[in-house]
This record gives structure tokens, C-alpha cells and sequence, in this order.
């Protein structure tokens, strides 16, 4: 996401002829696209980014579950 907005940004900059954009030319922001995507779809799935988060989102929903458990049979005695 560190990548998408600024290039998104810089997009529109571009098209609408503003600023510094006016002199840079369209294949630094073609070159920051295949960045992009080569980050997102090769080199974070490399480094096992993406299995880190969801581990990480479903690691919390399950300690979160144990815990209800828990609080529910302590609550019956």
C-alpha cells in the first residue's frame, strides 16, 4: 500500500500537468508500476509476507476464541 497511493498520486499529477510532474516522463511512473507489482506479486510472496499476516489474523481469532471458552466455564462453577 506504501507503493499504490504515491504512485496513484503520481498519476494523476501527471495527467493533470501539475507541478514537477510536467517534466518527468511517463515511464518513471510505468517503471514505479512493474515496481509494484513485481513487490506484491513476486518478492512478498518470496519473503512469505502474505502467509504472515493471515497467520498472524487467524492466530488472534483463535486466542480470542480460547479465551470466550474459558471465561463461559469459569463463569458456571
Amino acid at each position: 500500500m506504501f507503493i499504490i497511493v504515491p504512485l496513484f498520486i503520481a498519476v494523476l499529477l501527471k495527467a493533470a500537468d501539475i507541478w514537477i510532474f510536467v517534466d518527468i516522463s511517463w515511464w518513471w511512473i510505468v517503471g514505479a508500476a512493474v515496481a509494484a507489482f513485481v513487490w506484491f506479486e513476486i518478492l512478498e510472496r518470496m519473503l512469505g509476507l502474505d502467509k504472515r499476516k493471515d497467520h498472524a489474523h487467524f492466530e488472534k481469532i483463535q486466542k480470542e476464541r480460547v479465551k470466550r471458552t474459558f471465561d463461559k466455564k469459569t463463569k458456571r462453577r
